[in-house]
């Protein structure tokens, strides 16, 4: 396996982003265990734990590594038990561990004192579940009565396997949208079609905008702007390209203090400014960092809570950008795969999850088959 392997590639990744912390703020003598999907082989792991959103150092009391019978210590400058400081990321030490295309890894983190669970991400799709146990359970099954499924992942950025040339990644960034399942849709079908040497990387937070973020508890899981996020979360190794599906929530999040202080009119941005916004904050970091870039264009609203007319000729306006300029090397057309065809300001029949603004699974299949094959080679 050694002759061929020349490159580390980014197998699994996501976003880091502060976390809904209206349940809990601390964890302790806790297990988190994700599952990870690989997509092509390799004999060598390393891994990327983040605190960006942190504001306490997060200590890992220790790490492992799973795939079936094989096992292994993830250690961080040798050490089994590291931290990770406030707002920092931290790489793994390279470990040799033989991975298979289309296999699954468990990667399990233990934390035996009072831990920050303040960097973390809700992600969904039938990829992405994780559960966590109370008790340190890093080399043992689960016990039912003491775990519970979770789909926020805390800590785990991302996964590189050392892998052959021709492999690469693919990323998905964006907010809520891509934060739930066409990004694993996507995934499954190009494994499903042969298309075997590409992995999908989704940076995604819920919430987000591009040109704005909030300051207050209230909306803080809404996570950073997209000037802070994009730079941090484009570090994804083998990279070839990167969809960008992101805009939605500067449209519908204005409201006037009137009704809600954390979001004034003055949030509410032209299309202009959404146009100039990705292509200073978006376009011209992915270009000098070698990717080529494909818009995404946004889904309908019809219904939302906040729908009116005037939000949606944003939408359109936008949008039509999105198809037309020259500035990407293409476009995801996501609006015209799920809208209806008698009334485009609305999803087609059965693409709605039922708040107007989220799709629904059949609906984010239909997106994960609108990309092209060209972007899965």
């Amino acid at each position: 396996m050694q002759g061929y392997l020349k490159k580390w590639v980014t197998a699994w990744g996501n976003a880091t982003s502060i976390s809904d912390r209206t349940i809990a703020t601390y964890a302790k003598d806790i297990t988190l265990r994700y599952p990870i999907f690989i997509p092509f082989s390799g004999n060598k792991l390393r891994f990327r734990f983040s605190n960006l959103t942190g504001t306490e150092p997060v200590k890992v009391s220790e790490a492992v590594v799973k795939c079936e019978n094989s096992s292994a210590n993830i250690t961080c400058n040798g050490q089994k038990c590291f931290e990770i400081l406030p707002g920092k990321e931290l790489n793994s030490d390279e470990i040799n561990f033989d991975v298979i295309a289309g296999s699954t890894i468990k990667v399990s983190l233990y934390f035996e004192g009072f831990t920050q669970m303040n960097a973390g991400t809700l992600i969904t799709g039938p990829l992405s579940k994780g559960e966590y146990c109370y008790g340190n359970f890093i080399d043992q099954e689960f016990p039912a009565e003491l775990s519970r499924k979770t789909s926020w992942f805390y800590f785990l950025n991302t996964v590189d396997v050392f892998t052959e040339e021709s492999n690469h990644a693919l990323v998905c960034y964006g907010d809520s949208i891509t934060a739930q399942s066409w990004p694993d849709y996507l995934a499954k079908r190009a494994w499903e079609n042969g298309f075997k040497n590409v992995s999908i990387i989704r940076r995604a937070v819920s919430g987000t905008r591009i040109l704005r973020e909030y300051k207050c508890i209230t909306y803080a899981a809404y996570g950073l702007k997209g000037e802070t996020r994009f730079p941090i979360e484009m570090d994804v190794a083998g990279a070839k390209a990167v969809i960008i599906q992101h805009g939605i929530n500067d449209i519908i999040h204005p409201v006037g203090v009137e009704n809600n202080p954390f979001r004034p009119w003055s949030d509410m941005p032209t299309a202009n400014d959404l146009v100039q916004g990705v292509k200073s904050i978006y376009i011209d970091h992915a270009k000098k960092i070698g990717l080529r870039v494909y818009s995404g264009t946004l889904l309908p609203i019809k219904g939302w809570r906040t729908y009116n007319e005037e939000r949606d000729c944003i939408r359109n306006e936008f949008n039509e950008w999105l198809r037309n300029s020259k500035d990407f090397d293409g476009c995801i057309d996501f609006d015209m795969a799920v809208r209806d065809k008698n009334d485009p300001k609305s999803f087609a029949e059965g693409f709605d999850s039922g708040d107007h603004l989220h799709p629904s699974e059949n609906a984010y299949q239909a997106m994960a088959n609108a990309v092209p094959e060209e972007l899965l080679k």
